[in-house]
Protein backbone atom coordinates (compact mmCIF):
# COMPACT_ATOMS: atom_id res chain seq x y z
CA UNK A 1 0.00 0.00 0.00
CA UNK A 2 2.47 2.23 1.05
CA UNK A 3 4.79 1.82 -2.64
CA UNK A 4 1.59 2.92 -4.24
CA UNK A 5 2.01 6.38 -3.41
CA UNK A 6 3.39 8.09 -6.44
CA UNK A 7 3.24 11.86 -5.54
CA UNK A 8 7.16 12.99 -5.29
CA UNK A 9 8.08 10.24 -7.46
CA UNK A 10 9.69 10.86 -10.84
CA UNK A 11 9.26 8.44 -14.34
CA UNK A 12 12.14 9.44 -17.02
CA UNK A 13 10.91 10.37 -20.45
CA UNK A 14 11.23 12.57 -23.40
CA UNK A 15 7.72 13.47 -23.87
CA UNK A 16 6.27 16.70 -24.40
CA UNK A 17 5.24 16.93 -20.99
CA UNK A 18 8.45 15.92 -19.90
CA UNK A 19 10.05 19.03 -21.99
CA UNK A 20 7.89 21.31 -20.75
CA UNK A 21 8.90 24.24 -18.97
CA UNK A 22 8.51 23.60 -15.24
CA UNK A 23 7.13 26.56 -14.68
CA UNK A 24 4.59 25.66 -17.07
CA UNK A 25 3.68 22.25 -15.66
CA UNK A 26 3.27 24.00 -12.36
CA UNK A 27 1.07 26.96 -13.33
CA UNK A 28 -1.08 24.36 -15.08
CA UNK A 29 -1.12 22.29 -11.80
CA UNK A 30 -2.62 25.23 -10.11
CA UNK A 31 -5.03 25.84 -13.61
CA UNK A 32 -6.38 22.45 -12.44
CA UNK A 33 -6.45 22.92 -8.95
CA UNK A 34 -8.81 26.31 -9.33
CA UNK A 35 -10.63 25.00 -12.16
CA UNK A 36 -11.54 22.24 -10.13
CA UNK A 37 -12.84 23.94 -7.31
CA UNK A 38 -14.53 26.54 -9.62
CA UNK A 39 -16.63 24.11 -12.18
CA UNK A 40 -19.72 24.02 -10.30
CA UNK A 41 -21.41 21.11 -12.92
CA UNK A 42 -20.19 18.08 -14.12
CA UNK A 43 -19.82 19.41 -17.18
CA UNK A 44 -16.81 21.25 -16.09
CA UNK A 45 -15.27 18.30 -14.69
CA UNK A 46 -15.12 16.44 -17.62
CA UNK A 47 -13.29 19.70 -18.82
CA UNK A 48 -10.67 18.86 -16.31
CA UNK A 49 -10.51 15.11 -16.92
CA UNK A 50 -9.52 15.93 -19.96
CA UNK A 51 -6.85 18.20 -19.24
CA UNK A 52 -5.63 15.47 -16.85
CA UNK A 53 -6.07 12.79 -19.61
CA UNK A 54 -4.58 14.56 -21.97
CA UNK A 55 -1.59 15.11 -19.75
CA UNK A 56 -0.93 11.00 -18.92
CA UNK A 57 -1.60 10.35 -22.56
CA UNK A 58 1.20 13.03 -23.78
CA UNK A 59 3.29 12.29 -20.69
CA UNK A 60 3.53 8.42 -22.23
CA UNK A 61 3.75 7.31 -18.18
CA UNK A 62 2.14 3.81 -17.95
CA UNK A 63 -1.42 4.43 -17.11
CA UNK A 64 -1.32 1.87 -14.44
CA UNK A 65 1.79 3.48 -12.86
CA UNK A 66 -0.75 6.90 -12.10
CA UNK A 67 -3.88 4.66 -11.11
CA UNK A 68 -1.61 2.53 -8.52
CA UNK A 69 -1.23 6.42 -6.85
CA UNK A 70 -5.13 6.27 -6.27
CA UNK A 71 -5.69 2.96 -3.96
CA UNK A 72 -4.35 4.37 -0.76
CA UNK A 73 -7.24 7.19 -1.39
CA UNK A 74 -9.66 3.90 -1.68
CA UNK A 75 -10.90 4.68 1.76
CA UNK A 76 -11.25 8.38 1.65
CA UNK A 77 -13.24 7.85 -1.35
CA UNK A 78 -15.65 5.78 -0.06
CA UNK A 79 -16.28 7.84 3.53
CA UNK A 80 -16.62 10.81 1.02
CA UNK A 81 -18.75 8.99 -1.18
CA UNK A 82 -20.62 7.81 2.18
CA UNK A 83 -21.19 11.27 3.98
CA UNK A 84 -22.33 12.77 0.80
CA UNK A 85 -24.70 10.32 -0.09
CA UNK A 86 -26.60 10.08 3.40
CA UNK A 87 -25.93 13.90 4.46
CA UNK A 88 -26.65 16.16 2.15
CA UNK A 89 -30.69 16.78 2.43
CA UNK A 90 -32.69 16.61 -0.84
CA UNK A 91 -35.22 14.69 -2.81
CA UNK A 92 -34.89 10.69 -1.41
CA UNK A 93 -34.36 7.98 -3.95
CA UNK A 94 -33.45 5.38 -1.81
CA UNK A 95 -34.01 4.25 1.89
CA UNK A 96 -31.42 2.33 4.05
CA UNK A 97 -33.05 1.57 7.41
CA UNK A 98 -32.78 4.87 9.23
CA UNK A 99 -30.35 6.81 6.38
CA UNK A 100 -32.00 8.08 3.17
CA UNK A 101 -29.64 8.45 -0.17
CA UNK A 102 -30.81 11.92 -1.82
CA UNK A 103 -30.39 12.42 -4.98
CA UNK A 104 -28.49 15.73 -4.45
CA UNK A 105 -26.53 13.76 -2.16
CA UNK A 106 -25.49 11.17 -4.80
CA UNK A 107 -24.87 13.69 -7.14
CA UNK A 108 -22.12 15.91 -4.68
CA UNK A 109 -20.28 12.21 -3.46
CA UNK A 110 -19.39 11.78 -7.45
CA UNK A 111 -18.52 15.48 -7.65
CA UNK A 112 -16.53 15.15 -4.44
CA UNK A 113 -14.57 11.83 -5.41
CA UNK A 114 -14.11 13.14 -8.81
CA UNK A 115 -12.27 15.93 -7.84
CA UNK A 116 -10.31 14.29 -5.50
CA UNK A 117 -9.33 11.57 -8.06
CA UNK A 118 -8.47 14.57 -10.37
CA UNK A 119 -5.97 16.20 -7.57
CA UNK A 120 -4.45 13.28 -6.80
CA UNK A 121 -3.07 12.57 -10.56
CA UNK A 122 -2.63 16.26 -11.38
CA UNK A 123 -0.32 16.33 -8.93
CA UNK A 124 1.37 13.10 -9.52
CA UNK A 125 1.86 14.03 -12.91
CA UNK A 126 3.73 17.05 -12.24
CA UNK A 127 6.26 15.49 -10.33
CA UNK A 128 6.12 12.25 -12.26
CA UNK A 129 7.17 14.46 -15.23
CA UNK A 130 9.63 16.85 -13.48
CA UNK A 131 13.17 16.04 -12.34
CA UNK A 132 13.87 17.58 -8.84
CA UNK A 133 16.64 19.97 -10.52
CA UNK A 134 14.10 21.50 -12.50
CA UNK A 135 10.94 21.23 -10.23
CA UNK A 136 12.94 23.46 -7.71
CA UNK A 137 14.42 25.87 -10.35
CA UNK A 138 10.64 26.22 -11.84
CA UNK A 139 9.28 27.27 -7.69
CA UNK A 140 12.37 29.48 -7.83
CA UNK A 141 11.35 31.59 -10.88
CA UNK A 142 8.02 31.62 -9.97
CA UNK A 143 9.17 32.68 -6.33
CA UNK A 144 11.61 35.44 -8.04
CA UNK A 145 9.74 38.69 -7.70
CA UNK A 146 8.31 37.86 -4.12
CA UNK A 147 12.55 38.44 -3.46
CA UNK A 148 11.47 42.31 -3.09
CA UNK A 149 9.74 42.12 -0.10
CA UNK A 150 12.11 39.74 1.63
CA UNK A 151 11.30 36.24 0.88
CA UNK A 152 13.91 33.73 0.20
CA UNK A 153 12.93 32.17 -3.06
CA UNK A 154 15.60 30.05 -3.75
CA UNK A 155 15.40 28.29 -0.21
CA UNK A 156 11.77 27.89 -0.15
CA UNK A 157 11.83 25.72 -3.72
CA UNK A 158 14.80 23.65 -2.04
CA UNK A 159 12.95 22.84 0.82
CA UNK A 160 9.37 22.24 -1.21
CA UNK A 161 11.27 20.16 -3.57
CA UNK A 162 13.50 18.20 -0.72
CA UNK A 163 10.42 17.74 1.01
CA UNK A 164 8.59 16.76 -1.65
CA UNK A 165 11.59 14.24 -3.14
CA UNK A 166 11.36 12.80 0.58
CA UNK A 167 7.86 11.18 0.30
CA UNK A 168 8.90 7.99 -1.42
CA UNK A 169 11.91 7.93 0.76
CA UNK A 170 10.33 7.90 3.58
CA UNK A 171 7.20 5.89 2.41
CA UNK A 172 10.01 3.20 1.67
CA UNK A 173 11.56 3.17 4.71
CA UNK A 174 8.24 3.14 6.57
CA UNK A 175 7.96 0.14 4.59
CA UNK A 176 10.96 -1.64 5.35
CA UNK A 177 10.39 -0.77 9.25
CA UNK A 178 7.38 -2.66 9.50
CA UNK A 179 8.92 -5.45 7.34
CA UNK A 180 11.29 -6.24 10.00
CA UNK A 181 8.80 -5.40 12.96
CA UNK A 182 6.60 -7.82 11.34
CA UNK A 183 9.35 -10.33 11.06
CA UNK A 184 10.14 -10.32 15.24
CA UNK A 185 6.38 -10.89 15.81
CA UNK A 186 4.88 -7.29 15.99
CA UNK A 187 0.96 -7.45 14.20
CA UNK A 188 -0.10 -3.78 12.39
CA UNK A 189 -3.46 -5.38 10.69
CA UNK A 190 -5.25 -7.35 13.68
CA UNK A 191 -7.37 -5.66 16.19
CA UNK A 192 -9.53 -2.64 16.29
CA UNK A 193 -8.38 1.29 14.93
CA UNK A 194 -7.24 1.95 18.22
CA UNK A 195 -5.07 -1.29 18.71
CA UNK A 196 -3.81 -1.00 15.26
CA UNK A 197 -2.58 2.93 16.06
CA UNK A 198 -1.03 1.50 19.67
CA UNK A 199 0.86 -0.75 17.69
CA UNK A 200 2.33 1.91 15.38
CA UNK A 201 3.92 3.43 17.90
CA UNK A 202 7.19 1.22 18.02
CA UNK A 203 6.97 2.31 14.15
CA UNK A 204 8.05 5.61 15.19
CA UNK A 205 10.72 5.82 16.81
CA UNK A 206 13.50 4.14 14.26
CA UNK A 207 11.30 6.44 11.59
CA UNK A 208 12.35 9.71 13.31
CA UNK A 209 15.35 8.49 13.88
CA UNK A 210 16.36 7.67 10.28
CA UNK A 211 14.50 10.87 8.93
CA UNK A 212 16.37 12.40 11.24
CA UNK A 213 19.93 10.66 10.19
CA UNK A 214 18.94 11.00 6.09
CA UNK A 215 18.42 14.84 6.90
CA UNK A 216 22.26 15.02 8.39
CA UNK A 217 24.02 13.23 5.62
CA UNK A 218 21.87 15.35 2.91
CA UNK A 219 23.19 18.14 4.80
CA UNK A 220 26.95 17.16 5.06
CA UNK A 221 26.79 16.22 1.29
CA UNK A 222 25.34 19.70 -0.05
CA UNK A 223 28.05 21.59 2.45
CA UNK A 224 30.75 19.04 1.14
CA UNK A 225 29.88 20.35 -2.66
CA UNK A 226 30.14 24.32 -0.78
CA UNK A 227 26.33 24.68 -1.71
CA UNK A 228 25.98 28.07 0.09
CA UNK A 229 21.90 29.07 -1.13
CA UNK A 230 21.10 30.69 -4.41
CA UNK A 231 23.23 33.97 -3.67
CA UNK A 232 25.69 33.92 -6.71
CA UNK A 233 24.56 30.64 -7.88
CA UNK A 234 24.85 29.55 -11.48
CA UNK A 235 22.73 27.08 -13.64
CA UNK A 236 23.89 24.53 -16.02
CA UNK A 237 20.65 24.38 -17.70
CA UNK A 238 18.94 28.13 -18.29
CA UNK A 239 15.28 27.72 -18.39
CA UNK A 240 14.00 29.14 -21.87
CA UNK A 241 10.05 28.84 -23.07
CA UNK A 242 9.47 27.41 -25.99
CA UNK A 243 6.46 26.97 -28.61
CA UNK A 244 4.67 24.07 -26.65
CA UNK A 245 4.93 26.13 -23.08
CA UNK A 246 3.20 29.02 -24.89
CA UNK A 247 0.50 26.57 -26.14
CA UNK A 248 0.39 24.32 -22.82
CA UNK A 249 -0.35 27.59 -21.38
CA UNK A 250 -3.12 28.45 -23.37
CA UNK A 251 -4.60 25.32 -23.27
CA UNK A 252 -4.63 25.91 -19.22
CA UNK A 253 -6.12 29.53 -19.73
CA UNK A 254 -9.45 27.79 -21.95
CA UNK A 255 -9.65 24.93 -19.37
CA UNK A 256 -9.60 27.41 -16.80
CA UNK A 257 -12.44 30.03 -18.23
CA UNK A 258 -14.50 26.56 -18.92
CA UNK A 259 -14.48 25.42 -15.69
CA UNK A 260 -15.96 28.90 -14.57
CA UNK A 261 -18.09 29.04 -17.50
CA UNK A 262 -19.41 25.43 -16.63
CA UNK A 263 -21.48 26.97 -13.57
CA UNK A 264 -23.97 27.81 -15.27
CA UNK A 265 -24.55 24.97 -17.52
Amino acid sequence: MLKDITIGQYFPGSSVIHRLDPRIKIVLTFVLIISLFTAGSMPGYGICSLLVLAGLVLSRVPVKYVFKGLRPLLIILLLTIFVNMFMVAGEVIYSLGPLDITREGLVQAVRMATRLVLLVMGASLLTLTTSPIALTDGIEKLLGPFRRVGVPAHELAMMMTIALRFIPTLLDETDKIMKAQMARGADFESGNLVNRAKNLVPLLVPLFISAFRRADELALAMESRCYRGGKGRTRLKVLHMAGRDYVALLLGAVTLLAAAASRGW
